[in-house]
């Protein structure tokens, strides 16, 4: 299993607290995500997250094709850091974490996600491919629209 990994650092002009909130809200998802994924919850969408919080999520990550997207978080160390894991959907594995902390002009937000392609070699192309380019194109807009909402 080859292990991939994807890490992006952004300051948000706003205080920790104010970081934390936000984020802590899975309902703040769609705001940071791209149209062309097509993101939708399926059920319930909790206002705050919590450990062994499960999420389930239809995607359209690859040509179009749903996807059915089912994470857990993990992790919580408010106002800090917490981890979602992929339990089910379109990676062999998939872990992201996030990292918040107070910097002068607001907060560092650092994200690092680890990953890891299904379908052995037909994977890897797709990873060179197509879905490094994919998952570049997500932080990038979500670092963009991150900059509009703050």
């Amino acid at each position: 299993m080859r292990l991939h990994r994807l890490h992006r650092s952004q300051v948000l002009p706003v205080s920790l607290e104010e970081a934390w909130r936000f984020f802590a809200s899975p309902l703040n998802l769609p705001l940071i995500t791209p149209p062309w994924l097509n993101l939708a919850a399926e059920g319930e969408v909790p206002d705050r997250m919590f450990p062994g919080m499960i999420n389930l999520y239809r995607v359209k990550p690859f040509l179009g094709m749903p996807v059915t997207w089912i994470s857990e978080v993990t992790h919580i160390d408010a106002p800090h850091y917490f981890v979602d894991e992929q339990r089910f959907g379109p990676y062999r594995f998939w872990q992201h974490q996030h990292r918040f902390q107070a910097v002068t002009g607001g907060t560092e937000m650092i994200d690092t996600v680890f990953y890891s392609l299904k379908y052995g070699l037909i994977g890897t192309l797709m990873h060179v491919f197509l879905v490094r380019r994919r998952l570049e194109e997500i932080f990038t807009f979500r670092q963009r629209a991150l900059e509009r909402i703050f």
